[in-house]
């Protein structure tokens, strides 16, 4: 037990909560699920809450969701337009699961469902899926135009389009990555100098003297998680945003 709280790989186990197995497939229900269910639901809940009385003259609380929300659709219109107003619900919900879920993370003992990659991968094909399909409803075959850019020469083009093929195909592993990477790097960093701490501590005043470089990078590390928290969901967002204003404008 004294292992698993010093050892920064152990906070991001899967638990199983409720074992539930049908046809011989494993649905149980995990330390990860109960995360994801409480970061819609304390996500759902702010909004509401906070947008429930509607003042005038809003609240510090109320200010703060009608700052995210034309925020996001601040970031929509610049990347796709008017047009790409109508994925607003879509690209809100998504950059409020990520930012809700990265700042949850941040609570000692909590678990980070973005620090692991199937879950920024389902995220991410969701985004890419979305794209594809409205793509080529929108636009039929059309939508092709987005891996044949205009103005490339002819003896130049199956290169220039096996790249914007390949570019495209990265889209989710980058998107996901990047998430993914981040939020885990960052709390594996602020496990091992809390765990420095921790150690130094127990040896005794010599100990608690050599603990205090550790400690300060502790809290140093800890304020810049909470900044990647939201930079991370900001640039998913922004990214989805782009990629969207493919499916509306597929033409270079």
């Amino acid at each position: 037990m004294a292992a698993d709280k010093v050892d920064p790989i152990h906070q991001f186990h899967i638990n199983k909560l409720i074992p539930i197995e049908i046809g011989g497939f494993d649905l149980s229900f995990t330390n990860s699920a109960l995360f994801m269910v409480a970061t819609v639901i304390v996500a759902s809940a702010f909004l509401v809450l906070t947008t429930s009385s509607r003042g005038l003259i809003p609240s510090r609380l109320q200010s703060v969701s009608e700052m995210s929300y034309e925020f996001v659709a601040s970031m929509l219109r610049d990347a796709a337009g008017t047009q790409g107003m109508r994925f607003f619900p879509f690209v809100f919900s998504i950059f409020m699961f990520v930012l809700v879920a990265n700042l949850l993370g941040m609570f000692p003992y909590f678990f980070t469902v973005t620090s692991h990659i199937i879950v920024t991968f389902a995220l991410a094909m969701l985004v890419i899926g979305t794209v594809v399909i409205y793509g080529f409803m929108k636009h039929g075959l059309g939508f092709l135009k987005l891996f044949v850019p205009s103005g490339v020469p002819v003896v130049l083009m199956p290169l220039v389009v096996a790249i914007e093929v390949i570019s495209f195909l990265s889209r989710p592993v980058s998107l996901s990555v990047r998430l993914f990477a981040n939020m885990l790097a960052g709390h594996i960093t602020l496990k091992v100098f809390a765990g420095f701490v921790v150690s130094l501590s127990a040896l005794g005043l010599t100990g608690v003297a050599g603990a205090v470089l550790p400690l300060l990078m502790a809290v140093a590390i800890t304020a810049l998680e909470f900044l990647v928290a939201f930079l991370q969901a900001y640039v998913f967002a922004v990214l989805t945003c782009m990629y969207l204003n493919d499916a509306i404008h597929p033409g270079h």
